[in-house]
């Protein structure tokens, strides 16, 4: 039998990372990455840990004036070649699954779990299951349902690879099948029958002359997008086809609620049988909160717009404002050559610690 794998949490964030990636956690088999997150938090006496599925929490208690949530997911996309973990020591590059996304981000929370044990503020580390499937499994929206008291907080870090800077808010996402009718006929005697293959051209059409929204909040430009994802219709080679469906994805920005980013695809599609199939809300930046500005101050850099959506929503629905912040670049996340730099890992640690300790000097 293989022994289970252990985190050592006294060593280096970038060796940590290397220890949580070559666990391999591909969503719905996070259960050996979490017993060992569990087994190192709860050798730590400063910190109380929970357990719900494969989600660990751990709090300290020590009766600050304010609460602080960092949270990571600890599951990955499937494997494409790319563990185990590899590190090129000459250009300071980490390769490897999950690395950008986004188990850089954990071990830096799992170093400032054990590193940091009288933070200024009261702080809830959470670690948990399932983010990259369908959101009924994801662990963090089971959690605010199972047990909302251990998500209340005054703010929330969410350590989504953001290139060591703020990403304030996300973007909200909705799917859409949008249908054609025909009728079926001998594709002999095409005209007996009316081909909705053909007749998708127009919801083709009115998508190419889409012109996106570009609204500015809180001081960011986020881009809205309206694109079509999937096609699918016809009957058999000789039958003409008497629908057809074109997925639309709509990505739009967090100053739209998702009622009112329906509303604007149905009136976008108007004539056309519409099936909502998707929908999660977006999340706005929230810099104006005092708590957001001074963790902006404190990590320093200039804050980008978030355009993915990302587990800060469900924060936002709490009543918690929440940013990302997490080291590698997001444009890497669920690529074969997904890594990050070792630079952004030992950066977020830093700034981290020295927030969290109210060092002024480290900022």
């Amino acid at each position: 039998m293989t022994a289970p794998p252990v985190l050592d949490l006294t060593a280096d964030a970038v060796t940590l990372t290397r220890q949580l990636v070559d666990i391999e956690s591909v969503s719905k088999n996070e259960a050996l990455i979490a017993d060992a997150v569990q087994a190192a938090l709860e050798a730590l006496p400063h910190l109380t840990v929970a357990r719900r599925g494969h989600t660990v929490v751990a709090r300290t208690e020590l009766g600050r004036g304010s609460r602080i949530v960092l949270a990571g997911h600890l599951d990955t996309v499937p494997v494409n070649d790319n563990l185990p973990s590899r590190l090129d020591a000459e250009t300071g590059i980490l390769h490897g699954l999950g690395t950008c996304d986004m188990k850089g981000g954990d071990a830096v929370i799992l170093r400032i779990a054990a590193t940091v044990p009288e933070p200024v503020h009261d702080v809830t580390f959470v670690l948990y299951e399932a983010e990259e499937i369908d959101s009924r499994f994801n662990g963090l929206r089971l959690l605010s349902e199972s047990d909302p008291d251990l998500l209340e907080a005054d703010f929330a870090v969410l350590m989504e690879p953001s290139n060591a800077v703020v990403e304030a808010g996300c973007q909200g996402t909705l799917r859409v099948e949008v249908r054609t009718r025909g009728e079926r006929a001998h594709s002999a005697r095409s005209w007996r029958g009316v081909n909705a293959i053909h007749a998708a051209a127009e919801v083709l059409d009115r998508l190419n002359s889409y012109a996106p929204r570009k609204p500015v909040i809180d001081g960011l430009e986020y881009h809205e997008g309206l694109n079509a994802v999937g096609i699918r219709g016809g009957v058999a080679g000789n039958v003409i086809p008497d629908e057809c469906v074109v997925e639309v994805n709509f990505r739009f920005a967090p100053d739209r609620s998702e009622d009112e980013a329906l509303a604007f695809v149905r009136d976008f599609f108007d004539g056309y049988d519409l099936t909502l199939t998707d929908s999660a809300p977006g999340a706005l930046p929230g810099l104006d909160r005092p708590a957001a500005k001074a963790f902006v101050e404190a990590v320093g850099g200039s804050p980008n717009p978030k355009f993915g959506w990302t587990d800060v929503a469900r924060f936002t629905v709490l009543g918690v404002p929440a940013v990302n912040y997490g080291p590698g670049d997001p444009m890497l996340a669920h690529t074969k050559e997904e890594h990050v730099p070792v630079a952004d890992i030992e950066r977020c640690e830093q700034q981290l610690r020295a927030w969290l300790e109210g060092r002024e000097d480290d900022r």
